[in-house]
């Protein structure tokens, strides 16, 4: 049997085929800055995603988590993201560094909209700006300050079909083997599983800041 594709789209116009026109009301969403609503949508994420694009083009996402308000809103154009303790790859601030463009999902618990966000950013170290962005009396060493360039809220759909802040796909954390497991099999680490676990459990409890 082929496992090749049957039927490939290969035009824009083919594409539309599929689907009915856009409705006026879905093209006249963006904005070019952040109104009232879009900053009081950011305020109250407590989780967001950021995505980049790598040197050879293909792309990365990253996801960001802190208490609401830990992204900070300077103005309607401009706004400034902490880097907190992570894995020290780099990735997002790397690809920022060397290519500006990212895009953002801010994601409030318990509502069914989200906040898309595109533009460009610069990494800032030294900042006084960063001082609004402590927890725990933790001023982040870096940031990103994002120039805004588009925003608009998008539709719950794709919440609500994956039941994200309800308990329909809730799954036991038992159903899926640790993370120090899974780890152990993907990498080459002589540390055990248990080692890993250990240490993750403790960056949990100890190291988010």
């Amino acid at each position: 049997m082929s496992n090749q594709p049957g039927n490939r789209v290969k035009t824009v116009d083919e594409l539309r085929e599929f689907y009915t026109d856009p409705s006026l009301l879905s093209q006249q969403k963006f904005m070019e800055t952040l109104d009232e609503h879009c900053r009081a949508m950011i305020a109250r994420s407590s989780f967001y995603c950021i995505a980049t694009l790598n040197d050879d083009g293909s792309l990365d996402v990253s996801p960001r988590g802190d208490p609401p308000g830990g992204v900070v809103v300077l103005d309607p154009s401009t706004l400034l993201l902490p880097d907190r303790r992570g894995n020290n790859r780099l990735d997002s601030m790397t690809n920022v560094t060397e290519r500006s463009r990212l895009a953002l999902l801010f994601l409030v618990p318990g509502v069914l909209e989200t906040l898309r966000v595109t533009g460009s950013a610069t990494v800032i170290q030294d900042d006084p700006r960063l001082d609004a962005c402590a927890i725990n009396c933790q001023v982040p060493p870096t940031g990103l300050l994002v120039t805004v360039e588009k925003a608009c809220l998008q539709c719950g759909k794709a919440v609500k079909r994956g039941g994200l802040w309800e308990e329909t796909y809730r799954i036991s954390r038992d159903d899926l083997p640790s993370f120090g497991t899974m780890l152990v099999e993907q990498t080459d680490t002589d540390q055990t599983a248990e080692e890993l676990d250990e240490s993750i459990n403790d960056a949990y409890e100890n190291r988010l800041y």
